[in-house]
């Protein structure tokens, strides 16, 4: 009894319990952290296929391309081309056509002129018989309005909205007249060739309330050449009768080309240097660009600009060197050309040169897209709107290419073979030695 009385009086401790405990929460945290190992992982991954799809679509170069759609199509001679919101407008004396992004004609008007230019911005474009009197403005639905002028034409440009401005040149006055794209005349400034020159190029601003111009004018043996500016809105209004805001004038230098790359920035091209204006209201100029050699070509996009020269290194094969330049003046990159171009195209996001059978496709952080041969002679090449598609025109057909990396056996780099191994892009950095990069 004493034994059992004593048995009953102990104080049992049961350890047992403490140890599934220690068991269960050494097991929870190791399941903790498993998820955290997999989570960072999972992160990791993720990071790791960003950054393969960051330098796929930003710094590395397409060897290839396969073609996704082909239409036979009878391009004369005389027929152009340019970029019209994301298709193309084609223009000959007899008619003017918009080509979709498959190379198919949307629509066509008939059209009667000698020297047809056409300009576009946005979705309206103009096409004005050069020294003949007619204008046309189209937007992408076709035709919009057609006006017969009083004086001979020597340039035209047009807003996004479709206003347009039109030079008229009768023997000793200059008209330079504001339109709206229904063909009534919003303003008209009147300069003497005599005391203002003769006009070289203008520039309309987006919202068509902003004009910028170039002017020659040779007298006493003295070449002088003037940059204007006039404002049609409030402040021009505000300012004088001829609206004008703002004018520069050079004895040393020839500026060719004016050109509104944006709404409130005007850029003029001369022959060995840039002029970078703001005009929000009234012009201001920011940057100052001067090159040694002479410009050969000159491009520009919504907010970059640049130029071609001929390449004057000896020890290297290039015939050409490209800048381009962001809107403050900075050099953003050159690259060389090995090849003699005949056509420039600067887009949004990629600059593109083609001449003869060869294109060389340069995105705006200065890495090489895509460097090659394509089928035969280009007329055009433009993005098709879709990653990694582009519309190329050649003389007799319309293609819409796809760029790629994976080359079917046999074939050389730029073919356009259509049987592929696989249709997954394969890139190598841009930044390797190739023939085009810049020296």
């Amino acid at each position: 009894m004493r034994k059992k009385e004593e048995a009953t009086n102990e104080k049992i401790i049961d350890v047992g319990g403490s140890e599934i405990a220690g068991k269960r929460n050494a097991e929870q945290l190791e399941s903790e952290h498993k998820k955290y190992r997999a989570w960072k992982i999972g992160i990791l991954i993720v990071l790791v296929f960003a950054a393969v799809a960051y330098v796929i679509g930003t710094r590395w170069e397409y060897k290839g391309y396969k073609v996704v759609e082909s239409n036979q199509t009878d391009y004369s001679n005389t027929a152009s081309y340019i970029r019209f919101s994301d298709n193309l407008l084609k223009y000959t004396p007899d008619g003017v056509s918009y080509i979709n992004a498959k190379g198919e004609t949307v629509w066509t008007t008939g059209i009667n002129m000698k020297v047809p230019v056409a300009v576009a911005s946005g979705d309206y474009a103009v096409v004005a018989d050069m020294n003949g009197n007619t204008v046309s403005v189209f937007s992408t639905s076709g035709e919009v309005s057609s006006q017969t002028m009083q004086y001979p034409i020597c340039d035209i440009d047009v807003g996004d909205q479709g206003a347009f401005a039109v030079v008229l040149e009768s023997e000793k006055t200059n008209y330079v007249n504001l339109y709206t794209r229904k063909g009534e005349i919003v303003y008209e400034i009147q300069t003497s060739i005599d005391k203002s020159g003769y006009p070289l190029d203008i520039s309309i601003s987006d919202n068509g309330e902003k004009l910028f111009t170039s002017y020659m004018n040779v007298g006493n043996m003295v070449m002088e050449n003037t940059l204007a500016a006039y404002n049609f809105g409030e402040v021009g209004q505000n300012s004088n009768a001829d609206r004008l805001v703002g004018s520069y004038s050079f004895s040393d230098q020839v500026f060719s080309k004016v050109q509104f790359v944006d709404n409130d920035t005007v850029v003029a091209f001369g022959t060995k240097a840039i002029e970078i204006y703001t005009m929000k209201e009234k012009p201001v100029l920011k940057k100052h660009i001067v090159f040694n050699d002479e410009i050969r070509s000159i491009f520009y996009g919504d907010d970059y600009i640049g130029v071609i020269q001929k390449n004057t290194n000896e020890n290297t094969d290039a015939l050409y060197t490209l800048h381009a330049y962001n809107l403050r003046g900075k050099e953003m990159f050159s690259k060389s050309l090995s090849f003699d171009y005949d056509n420039i195209f600067a887009g949004k996001d990629e600059i593109i040169v083609t001449g003869g059978n060869d294109c060389a496709i340069f995105r705006k952080n200065g890495s090489v897209k895509f460097e090659g041969k394509l089928k035969s002679k280009i007329r055009s090449v433009v993005p098709s709107g879709k990653h990694l598609e582009y519309v190329v025109v050649y003389e007799n057909e319309t293609q819409v290419i796809k760029l790629k990396n994976v080359l079917p056996e046999g074939s050389q780099k730029g073919t356009g073979n259509t049987k592929t191994k696989s249709d997954t892009p394969v890139a190598t950095p841009a930044n390797a030695a190739t023939p085009g990069d810049a020296q």
